[in-house]
């Protein structure tokens, strides 16, 4: 995620990791400079933490006296555990997905009654991530509801894609173009879709005939349980998170 949201900004970065080159790397596709975490913190007027969730103490232990505000990105992690790491900083937490790195992500900032923030900085840091794409704010006990649309929706659409293109390349067409019609679809829908104020009953509707072949398709896909699907991994994200 990290290299996701730097490659979207565009911007150069400071940036640290834990030896594996990959903060060095990241650096020479964006520019900036691989620096310690405390350098990173000393230096930077936002920290932005994308380790991994159980890293958080380690990371904290080094930089939490040293951070001005935090910006964290860490799955799992409520904001009164950050603040308690983090005391001193000002404490934002947001939920970013991979298209981020298009300038076509949605980032769900979790806003909590539990920390005060300076209504300035928050709109700086909002502003920041508006720039990847749509910035969407709730209640922080919402979060792991959104994750399950938004943050693992990437990979199911790319499956949706996928199954779509195996089909079709099963009929006859060749992969290069069943990928590009079907990636073009998927993007046209989407416009199409916010178009109509995201009502997705409407643009079903409106492509459907009674008795046609979208109507035949369509039917195919409730028999073979795609609504069941969705519902058993949403379930599997949220649930399954909280063992």
């Amino acid at each position: 995620m990290a290299r996701a949201m730097a490659r979207g900004w565009g911007d150069p970065v400071l940036c640290s990791d834990s030896g594996s080159g990959r903060a060095a790397a990241l650096v020479a596709e964006v520019g900036g400079e691989a620096l310690s975490n405390v350098e990173v913190a000393e230096r930077a007027d936002l920290v932005i933490l994308c380790h991994k969730p159980h890293q958080l103490k380690a990371v904290a232990s080094q930089i939490g006296d040293r951070a001005k505000a935090v910006a964290s990105v860490l799955g799992a992690t409520p904001t009164v555990l950050l603040q308690s790491e983090y005391p001193r900083a000002s404490i934002f937490r947001l939920m970013p997905n991979t298209p981020v790195e298009v300038r076509r992500g949605v980032v769900c900032y979790a806003r909590s009654h539990d920390v005060e923030v300076d209504p300035a900085l928050e709109a700086q840091v909002l502003e920041r991530f508006e720039r990847l794409g749509t910035v969407v704010t709730l209640p922080e006990s919402q979060v792991d509801a959104a994750t399950a649309a938004m943050g693992v929706g990437p990979a199911y659409l790319a499956l949706v894609a996928e199954a779509q293109v195996d089909a079709a390349v099963r009929h006859g067409l060749p992969a290069p173009l069943a990928s590009r019609l079907v990636a073009e679809t998927m993007a046209g829908t989407a416009s199409l879709l916010a178009n109509r104020n995201y009502d997705t009953l409407a643009v079903r509707r409106e492509v459907t005939s009674p008795g046609g072949s979208t109507a035949r398709g369509l039917e195919a896909l409730e028999r073979g349980g795609v609504r069941s699907a969705f519902q058993a991994a949403a379930d599997a994200v949220i649930l399954g998170g909280r063992r």
